[in-house]
């Protein structure tokens, strides 16, 4: 079974400008891709898990969102590190869209995304990774059965707290460059 490096998208991807759904103001944070090639060179499948409530609340579609997630997987084929799987949830309990307004397990701090991409992709959830940069993104990862959990990014200080098992980096490149991933493949 193939171990995977579950990932929350803004501000661990690409830097987080708030409801990130327009290309024009998607960038990723510098050395991200390089990062993301290394992991999967490493052996382990890239899975985004993003929490996308700008859907719910009226300020981007699903078309959009898949519009930008396929800029990316664009923007990253070349260096071999595109996502193996892309999960998101449009939900949010006080979304304006109506169709998009409710509370489900999907939605992080749930573990909903994890799961799914495990059946989906035959993942060994205790051999996998998760890279977020708030507590519910580990906090659903560890509800997943996922042990390894990285916070990264810059709500350190105020997430932290939040999970104290999880190890702290200033980014995802910071995270790469510890060694965490150093069994790369050829």
């Amino acid at each position: 079974m193939p171990k995977a490096c579950f990932l929350d998208r803004d501000g661990v991807i690409n830097v987080d400008y708030g409801y990130v759904g327009a290309l024009r103001d998607f960038k990723f944070i510098e050395g991200v891709p390089q990062a993301l090639a290394r992991i999967k060179r490493a052996g382990y499948l890239l899975v985004l898990v993003t929490n996308q409530s700008g859907i719910a609340r009226g300020r981007f579609s699903c078309e959009d969102f898949l519009k930008l997630c396929a800029h990316m997987q664009q923007a990253l084929r070349p260096l071999k590190a595109d996502f193996d799987g892309i999960y998101y949830c449009p939900h949010h309990p006080q979304g304006q869209v109506e169709d998009f307004r409710k509370d489900c397990q999907g939605r992080k701090p749930g573990p909903g995304m994890l799961l799914q991409a495990a059946a989906d992709l035959n993942i060994d959830l205790t051999e996998s990774v998760m890279a977020g940069d708030h507590a519910g993104d580990l906090i659903a990862a560890k509800a997943a059965g996922v042990s390894r959990l990285f916070l990264v990014g810059e709500h350190l200080a105020a997430e932290s707290p939040k999970v104290p098992e999880a190890a702290c980096y200033a980014d995802l490149k910071d995270l790469v460059c510890s060694g965490v991933f150093h069994h790369e493949k050829n």
